[in-house]
Formats: structure tokens, sequence, C-alpha cells
């Protein structure tokens, strides 16, 4: 018989989530507010921030001094095309783990996310002057390539536990129906876990995104998302907070907009196999 929740308990569980939902979006409401704000207002107390009038001229000079577009379609092209790279390399990798394991599977899996905990300046110097050498300095193809390694040892751990759940026996039944291996991945493999697929993708597109540290350290102009986009606005002789939140809200709208409208199918990949 299923245990009943409190009135009470379930009011503070609520109350805290709320909570802990607010304190995580109000950097990104007051970045909002404060792209509104002229300069001299940005700088002075949240109650005077807050009465001060309302202008769009911060959205005006970010616009009128860069390329949004630009760098818009380089952050959509680099993150797409790295998503689908890591899903080409990342579903058989994982039904090769998930399906025909060997004695160091797990081992390997383990050694794939540790890569995840090297800090990436660690091997900066040699990936330079390996993009140096073979001209992908500033190109969306380099950028590509640096997002789906690394953020392939995730993709791969996704894959491999939404597979762990799907029964080995319809693989097995069709492999006695004649099914090639490609057919076997293509045709039945991958419609069971498309849950699952389409949480991998979607994470990805957010990991590459945001990924800031090899945009800034790779591109200059040609390549450069909408994470180089915002640090532009970082000067020498100090931070423009108003044209800096004008230009991070702009590069984080697409990005929430596309989270807001997939929630339900992020969540429901994430829980995919919870339940039986």
């Amino acid at each position: 018989m299923a245990r009943k929740t409190s009135p009470t308990r379930q009011a503070v569980v609520t109350v805290a989530a709320w909570s802990i939902g607010f304190l995580i979006f109000l950097p990104i409401l007051w970045t909002v507010i404060l792209s509104f704000k002229s300069e001299t207002d940005a700088i002075r107390t949240p109650l005077q921030v807050l009465s001060a009038p309302w202008t769009t001229a911060s959205y005006a000079e970010v616009q009128g001094r860069s390329n949004y577009g630009a760098h818009f379609m380089n952050s959509v092209i680099i993150s797409l095309g790295s998503t689908v790279l890591a899903l080409l390399v990342a579903i058989p990798a994982a039904w090769a783990m998930a399906f025909q394991p060997g004695r160091r599977t797990k081992d390997l899996l383990m050694w794939m996310l540790s890569t995840k905990m090297m800090p990436a300046v660690g091997v900066l110097i040699p990936i330079y002057l390996m993009f140096r050498d073979f001209g992908l300095l500033d190109t969306r193809i380099g950028l590509t390539v640096v997002m789906t390694l690394i953020n392939l040892p995730i993709v791969v751990w996704m894959l491999y536990t939404y597979f762990r759940e799907i029964p080995s026996e319809i693989l097995e039944a069709a492999r006695m129906d004649g099914a090639s291996l490609t057919k076997e991945i293509v045709h039945v493999l991958t419609p069971m876990a498309v849950p699952g697929i389409a949480s991998t993708l979607l994470l990805n597109v957010i990991l590459a995104w945001n990924e800031a540290f090899w945009t800034l350290q790779l591109t200059t102009s040609k390549a450069a998302p909408l994470t180089a986009f915002i640090a532009s606005y970082s000067s020498p002789e100090g931070l423009f907070y108003a044209k800096l939140s004008a230009a991070s809200t702009m590069a984080i709208a697409p990005i929430l907009i596309l989270g807001w409208f997939s929630q339900k199918q992020l969540v429901r990949g994430l829980t995919f196999g919870a339940v039986k």
C-alpha cells in the first residue's frame, strides 16, 4: 500500500524546491535586468538598479559593434556538428560495451570518465600546436572536433547506461532473423533508445554551446561562437556591465528557449529505464 505524504511535508518540499529553483535562476534574471539599464545605473545598488529607467540602448550598441548573427551561426554549427559526430562514434561504442562487454570494459569506461577530471589547460599547448600545424586555428572544423572529443566520454557513458536497460534478447532475435550488425544498431537498437539518445543529444548541445575555455583559446574572429562574443565585452579598461549583460542575454536566450521546450524530453530521457 502506497505511503501517503503529509500535507505539511509536501508543502515544505514544494517551498524548498521553488526556493532552490529561484536561487539558481536569480543570476540569469539579474543579468536580464541589467541588460535593460544604462552603464551608469548598472553599477548602482540593487534597489537603485530596479528603480532606474529601462532602456534598450545596450542591445543597440551590441548589435552595432558586433556581428551577432555570425557568432550565433558559429555556435549552432559547432554545437550540432559536434553532437552528430559524437553520436556517430558513441552509439557503436556504447553498443559494444553494453552488449559485447569484455573483461576491461568497466575499466575503460572509468578511464574515459577520468579524462573529464583533467584540467583543460594541461593539454592546451599540445592541442594548440597541433591545430596550428594542421591549419585548424579559428576554424569551425577545429572547434567541432574539440567539442566532440571533450564531450565524448559523457555521451558514451549516457548511451551505455541507456543501452544496458534494453533486453539483449531483442537484439538476439534480430540476429536470428538475419539482421546485420548495421541493421541491428540502426533499425532495432536506435529506435528503442530514442528517449535516451534525444536527452544525450540535448545535453551535448548545451555543453558545446556553453563551452568557453577552448573557444577563447582556439578562435579569434572567423569561427568565434557566442561564448567569445560575450568575452569581447570585457576589456582592460574594465567591465561594461550593461553591455556585457546584454551580450550574455543574447547568447543564452537560444539555449534557454531550447531547454524550456525540450524539458519533458530531457527528463524522460534522463529517467529512461529507471522504472521497469
